[in-house]
């Protein structure tokens, strides 16, 4: 079994930046993906970014390409959401979750089996 869990979430004035982190624990080989999604209350879950570490090929939202970068330790124990100038419209809990999706579906809710519980960034001055 897996359990997720995210650090790193706070209060940031825009323009600023936070690091949050991933923990991922009891790993299987079949999973190959995490991913970052955000949730903001009475919209749908938004797709923020990925990292496949069985091609190492990242993928992230046109909203926040340029800005965020994932990144992953070499263990594979802990992935990273490194994000740069912030914006008001970020403002969401961020969760983490790890699966094994088909390259179609990697920005799919449904793709993943396992979910942290959500980290709180809240961009504002």
């Amino acid at each position: 079994q897996i359990q997720v869990t995210e650090s790193g979430g706070g209060l940031v004035r825009p323009g600023g930046s936070l690091r949050l982190s991933c923990a991922a624990s009891g790993r299987t080989s079949n999973d190959n993906a995490m991913a970052w999604f955000r949730q903001v209350p009475g919209k749908e879950r938004e797709f923020v970014g990925a990292f496949r570490w069985t091609t190492d090929n990242t993928y992230y939202a046109e909203s926040v390409k340029g800005r965020f970068s994932i990144s992953r330790d070499r263990a594979k124990t802990t992935g990273y959401l490194q994000m740069n100038n912030l914006k008001p419209d970020d403002t969401a809990v961020y969760v983490c979750a790890v699966g094994r999706p088909i390259l179609s579906a990697l920005r799919e809710s449904s793709a993943y089996r396992y979910w942290g519980q959500g980290t709180q960034v809240t961009v504002s001055s």
